[in-house]
């Protein structure tokens, strides 16, 4: 008599387990409203103008000529990131002086970052 014995077949998986978690809902809604005012090449042009100023702010007014912009379309942009917290606005005289907010783009390049931290940590 021939005994047969059935064994299971272990299924490996199709790629490795996830090991970070998901933005939290908070995380997420805070993360697309800054995507969200990034979304356009002026408002990018702007930013990175804004950041590698020598002097880490510069004037509506000093802002229109290298970007080719009208100082109306500047300053729309300006009220986009500003109110996306990626700007800060001082008002001196007449004059408005924008800089980058450090934080806000560290936290966007954190979420992007492929060294995120893993899940449960």
């Amino acid at each position: 008599m021939v005994r047969v014995t059935t064994l299971s077949v272990i299924q490996p998986t199709c790629c490795e387990p996830l090991t970070t978690a998901p933005l939290s809902v908070e995380q997420a809604v805070d993360l697309s409203r800054l995507i969200k005012a990034l979304a356009d090449p002026g408002r990018l042009r702007l930013l990175s103008l804004l950041a590698d100023s020598p002097e880490g702010e510069a004037c509506v007014c000093d802002l229109t000529g290298p970007l080719g912009l009208s100082q109306p379309t500047v300053s729309h942009h300006l009220k986009v990131l500003t109110a996306a917290g990626l700007l800060t606005r001082d008002k001196r005289g007449t004059w408005a002086y924008y800089a980058v907010v450090p934080d806000a783009l560290r936290s966007l390049s954190a979420v992007l970052s492929p060294d995120r931290v893993p899940a449960g940590s």
